[in-house]
């Protein structure tokens, strides 16, 4: 049969089924080779919050979003032109994203009277004209699939599982996308199984087989490759970036790299990363816990590594007592916080960017920090290196402000050439440092950087005094003094405000708008997307995006002066909003949600629009 094609500049897709489905596994592969072909691509995973919820029901849904194109894009889509729906709830809880119009791949052979009840469907939607305004292709995956694996010795349940690579081949026809790595994948994936590795591969191509065959889908789609800087890229994930990011840190640095991790939704994927690279230099340990595991990340500073802690919100809270530790200490040490919905456990498997009060001013005592946030998983890497820098370099904490927007998400990622990374060796004390050629002072500072002397312990003649209570000036000795405890404390935060900082970069092409619409961390995507929805409508917006939350930018002030509105969208109910209002003192706008998902483009675009005509 010969079947039309045509040329899409961008779809976006969304693959959604029971988390026992394998809805990030279609996704995961699905995205891998649409990068291979070139494509621009942002990702969506969209995980349950419960550990294993009931199957079929509307709570233990699990779904993938990709968002490919033929140009540089900025998110994972507002809406899905394609739902891949594995069974009713599916269908139910995705429904409403989905624009009248689009098309709807459905699972028939999950549609029955039982599975439809658990999700409250009084009538099959497949039959009763409520999808009516949705273009729907009903197609028996399940029963297709265990029919194409019948002549294989395999059991039915495991048949039954490989309906999401029967999915998979259908859709990677659709859009033409290759399929090599995906059938490379599968022979590595269950290699200790080599009947699962040819009834997969099988599935794979029988859902292939199934598109270019049947009158069902009479067009095929093709997404030409976007053009892009010339160079090597990979797929990658935020997490993954962060922890390559850290690799290179060690590498760049010539220091071990210690990790201390307990797990937690959504940062865990740096630890199993990290585990890794041992031939890199780093040691990673799974600590009992989350203060434990911070604790022997800073012990390992003090031993001369490069130490560094991963968790999310919660064990950040945890990590508070050693965190104002580390600070006194004056010790470098990298804190990852993956952020994710609270308080409390919260929504352990969503979005939200509510931790940055908490990373500026949640420690006691005076206790100030570095404090930054990448903007989208590749920057995740280069955000990394930054993160590194500023602990080497100042003795100082930093905290770095991820979020499960961008850990789980994933984008083409251009890989640097190593000798163009930033040198980041540091040199240790290995002599006496006072007049008297002698003594050694731990607390002499550099008259540049305000750092302290790093001495490993075990240097002949650098004996010093280490811990928690108030240290005097120079010589480290516990002191009660209250002019140097009011010097000391002083000093601390001088030592943060002093860090080098690149000025904030303004995209105002026309350098005519009165409006500055300022974000931080992942809201990067959406507000750029809006901001040139906007543009391509004649309406003038600037944007700004801060990477360096603490200390901030020298410029910023000037910057949102020269403004007469300054609009700033957090999924927060206005943290940066406050510290931009007390610190500078601009009456700025702000907008919020914090439904655990990440703003849409269109959301952002209406909103900014409202305040460019009002300005």
């Amino acid at each position: 049969m010969t079947k039309q094609v045509r040329q899409l500049d961008r779809v976006v897709i969304r693959f959604a089924g029971d988390s026992g489905d394998g809805m990030q596994l279609t996704g995961d592969r699905f995205t891998s080779e649409t990068a291979q072909l070139g494509n621009d691509i942002s990702t969506l995973p969209n995980f349950p919050a419960e550990i294993r919820a009931p199957a079929g029901t509307l709570p233990g849904v699990s779904s993938f979003q990709v968002h490919f194109a033929d140009f540089d894009i900025l998110t994972p889509g507002d809406a899905p032109n394609v739902l891949v729906a594995m069974n009713p709830a599916a269908l139910k809880a995705n429904l409403a994203d989905l624009p009248k119009g689009a098309s709807i791949i459905v699972n028939t052979d999950e549609f029955t009277t039982r599975n439809l009840a658990k999700v409250g469907y009084a009538a099959n939607p497949l039959e009763d004209g409520s999808l009516d305004g949705w273009s729907v292709a009903p197609v028996g995956l399940t029963s297709m699939t265990v029919k194409a694996l019948e002549s294989f010795q395999i059991s039915k349940k495991d048949a039954e599982r490989a309906k999401n690579m029967f999915a998979l081949g259908l859709l990677s026809w659709m859009y033409s996308r290759p399929h090599e790595s995906t059938l490379s994948f599968l022979e590595r994936k269950f290699a200790a199984r080599p009947e699962l590795v040819a009834a997969n591969v099988a599935a794979f191509k029988a859902g292939w087989n199934f598109g270019e065959t049947t009158e069902n889908f009479a067009v095929r789609y093709e997404v030409k490759p976007a053009r892009m800087v010339p160079g090597n890229y990979r797929n990658i994930t935020g997490n993954a970036a962060l922890a390559l990011g850290i690799v290179a840190a060690g590498v760049r640095s010539g220091l071990p790299v210690f990790l201390g991790a307990y797990p937690i939704t959504p940062a865990s994927d740096i630890l199993h990363e990290l585990s890794k690279h041992k031939k890199f230099g780093v040691t990673t340990v799974q600590a009992e816990d989350e203060i434990a595991a911070i604790g022997v990340a800073l012990g390992a500073s003090y031993g001369g590594a490069l130490g560094v802690t991963t968790t999310s919100g919660p064990g950040v809270a945890l990590k508070g007592e050693t965190i104002s530790l580390a600070v006194a200490l004056e010790l470098p040490l990298v804190i990852i916080d993956v952020q994710r919905a609270g308080p409390s456990t919260g929504l352990p498997t969503k979005t939200e960017q509510a931790d940055l009060n908490m990373a500026l001013f949640g420690r006691h005592g005076e206790a100030p920090v570095a404090v930054l946030a990448p903007r989208s998983p590749a920057d995740c890497f280069t955000t990394a290196l930054e993160a590194a820098r500023i602990a080497l370099t100042y003795r100082t904490p930093v905290i770095l402000l991820s979020d499960g927007y961008i850990a789980n998400g994933s984008e083409p990622w251009r890989l640097p050439e190593v000798a163009d990374l930033p040198d980041l060796r540091v040199e240790f004390a290995t002599q006496p440092n006072a007049e008297d050629g002698k003594t050694f002072l731990p607390y002499l500072r550099d008259p540049q950087t305000l750092a302290r002397p790093w001495a490993v312990p075990g240097t002949p003649g650098l004996e010093h005094r280490i811990g928690g209570l108030e240290k005097a000036d120079k010589t480290g000795d516990i002191s009660y003094d209250p002019a140097n405890h009011d010097f000391m404390v002083r000093t601390r935060a001088a030592r943060i405000e002093n860090i080098e900082v690149p000025d904030v970069e303004v995209e105002d092409p026309d350098g005519t708008a009165r409006v500055l619409v300022l974000g931080w961390g992942s809201t990067y995507g959406p507000i750029g997307a809006a901001a040139r929805a906007l543009r391509q409508r004649g309406l003038p917006i600037a944007q700004a995006h801060l990477r360096h939350l603490s200390p901030m930018p020298k410029n910023l002030g000037d910057v949102l002066k020269s403004y007469d509105k300054v609009v700033i969208p957090e999924m927060n109910l206005g943290q940066l909003a406050g510290v931009i209002r007390s610190r500078f003192l601009v009456d700025a706008i702000a907008y919020n949600q914090v439904r655990g998902l990440p703003f849409t483009a269109a959301e952002l675009e209406g909103v900014l629009e409202e305040v460019v005509k009002n300005a």
